[in-house]
């Protein structure tokens, strides 16, 4: 794994000096990712940041330390290959100290038009089995400790399925689903675990939607889910009008529900 650490002086240049522990996002090179990374940054996290991207990774890493003087590795990580996430989140640990934050920030909704085994393999395998597999074992850690908050950026779409993108809707409500147990296994051992359900976000997934809804900004969001995080909140829908949109959806019998176009 590559690690890389942005800016010659730094403050807390160690996990010892430290403030707070550190602060992990897994997928940092969505927008989203990147804001929350900058704001546990900004808050004293040392942090962690992982994509497929290492290169895009380590950049990050570098403006985030140049920004706050604060600790900042970068890595590299593949949501699926799940045989890999142990040793990676104890290589994370030994680099930037006891997570106590995590975020993750990774989705892949596919190829559009594709409906083939393979595209909802890659679906289901990122979106679901690798989230699962870090917040397992990030969860554990934190257990251990006493100590802890998870959050995962899922997706409006998981609470109901649709025509339009049924397989990438399937993942996220599998993995809201994992996380209320998860929720309800680790909360009497001091550790939180939050399901962000975020509407129309601009970020790379929705670049050139068609869309009458408004689309938020991820500075929005990344505040957004932090604030709900250090509240403890159990989910998150944002913007907060899509937990009354999805509310209506839900609501809607399926011998009628069938025949919309959605």
């Amino acid at each position: 794994m590559e690690r890389g650490e942005g800016g010659n002086e730094q403050p807390r240049s160690g996990v010892e000096g430290a403030v707070r522990g550190a602060a992990v996002v897994f997928g940092v090179t969505s927008r989203v990712g990147r804001e929350l990374a900058l704001r546990f940054a900004e808050r004293g996290h040392p942090v962690w940041v992982g994509a497929r991207d290492q290169a895009e990774a380590e950049r990050i890493a570098k403006d985030i330390a140049v920004r706050t003087r604060v600790v900042a590795i970068s890595g590299g990580f593949d949501a699926r290959a799940v045989e890999t996430h142990a040793a990676l989140v104890s290589s994370i640990e030994a680099a930037v100290g006891p997570i106590e934050r995590m975020v993750i920030a990774f989705g892949d909704m596919g190829d559009d038009g594709r409906r083939d085994p393979q595209m909802l393999r890659r679906i289901v395998e990122v979106n679901y089995l690798g989230a699962a597999s870090l917040a397992e074992l990030v969860a554990d850690q934190m257990a251990a400790r006493g100590r802890g908050i998870i959050a995962a950026l899922g997706s409006v779409a998981g609470d109901r399925g649709r025509q339009s993108n049924y397989a990438y809707g399937s993942a996220k409500g599998a993995l809201a689903l994992y996380l209320q147990g998860l929720r309800n296994r680790v909360f009497s051992k001091g550790v939180h675990v939050m399901t962000a359900k975020l509407g129309f976000i601009d970020t790379r997934m929705t670049w050139g939607l068609a869309t009458k809804i408004p689309i938020a900004s991820p500075e929005a969001a990344s505040h957004a889910v932090l604030e709900a995080m250090e509240a403890r909140r159990d989910d998150l829908y944002w913007p907060p009008f899509w937990r009354g949109v999805m509310g209506v959806i839900k609501a809607i019998p399926e011998a009628g529900f069938k025949r919309l176009s959605l």
